[in-house]
């Protein structure tokens, strides 16, 4: 579990995020939503200690990130799994070289060792007989599964996920959203998506923050989330036709 606590984060006196707390439980997808510059990026970035928080504690399992000693921290980092928006994959190496990438620089296993997780990692996200491709040469669904692979090749504790679904359609957003859900459950892991892809917050939203102006301005479910009463939060979810119908049979049910 990651906890966070009163954190807050300005820059140049501009306030990003404004005392924000929550619990991230393992085993389920907490998704952080908001619109484009409500602090949800700059709030990950703050648990993962990539930018150290002007106030606030984080804890991960219960232990405060700022009192660890620096083996704790390197510790942890390698149980961080991270996927990336735009995949940051290195369009120099294969996919089976991306995906080793964590085990060659973290592990000391022999190179048979590591091929063989790559194997493994990649059957897991039902990706085979690409491995000796460049990123270039597959779909963007496909770059999606490989950085997915690469994100949890060390079995990580925690998974961030920022924006997984950006430049996809949507069948293969949907596909997307239930591997990071099924791995999530499969192996326990804690795991906190950045989206505002409404369709992912209906579809693997079990536990959800919505930022506004940096302030934490709800908290709860994707069954929830349609009766919400808080008009910040339903201007942002009903944007969308799909949603704007449901909220239409939601008021014709009232």
């Amino acid at each position: 579990m990651i906890e966070v606590k009163n954190i807050s984060k300005a820059f140049e006196g501009k306030v990003i995020i404004d005392d924000i707390s929550a619990k991230f439980k393992p085993g389920i997808c907490n998704l952080i939503i908001g619109t484009s510059g409500s602090g949800k990026t700059v709030l990950t970035k703050c648990i993962v200690d990539l930018i150290p928080a002007d106030k606030g504690k984080i804890f991960f399992d219960g232990e405060e990130l700022h009192g660890m000693s620096k083996e704790e921290r390197k510790e942890l980092r390698n149980n961080i799994g991270m996927l990336f928006q735009g995949n940051a994959l290195f369009d120099s190496k294969t996919v089976e070289e991306n995906v080793r990438f964590p085990l060659d620089m973290f592990t000391n296993l022999s190179l048979s060792e590591k091929n063989k997780k790559v194997i493994e990692t990649l059957e897991r996200v039902n990706l085979q007989g690409v491995n000796d491709k460049y990123p270039a040469e597959i779909s963007g669904g496909m770059k999606k599964r490989v950085a997915l692979a690469r994100a949890i090749i060390m079995k990580p504790k925690y998974l961030f996920c920022d924006e997984p679904n950006s430049g996809l359609d949507p069948q293969t957003s949907m596909v997307i959203d239930k591997l990071i859900q099924d791995i999530t459950t499969e192996f326990n892991i804690t795991t906190i998506v950045v989206t505002h892809d409404m369709n992912s917050v209906m579809e693997i939203g079990k536990h959800i923050i919505y930022l506004h102006q940096g302030k934490k301005e709800w908290e709860g479910t994707n069954a929830e989330i349609i009766y919400s009463k808080n008009e910040l939060l339903n201007n942002f979810i009903f944007a969308s036709k799909f949603l704007q119908d449901a909220k239409s049979m939601r008021m014709t049910q009232q």
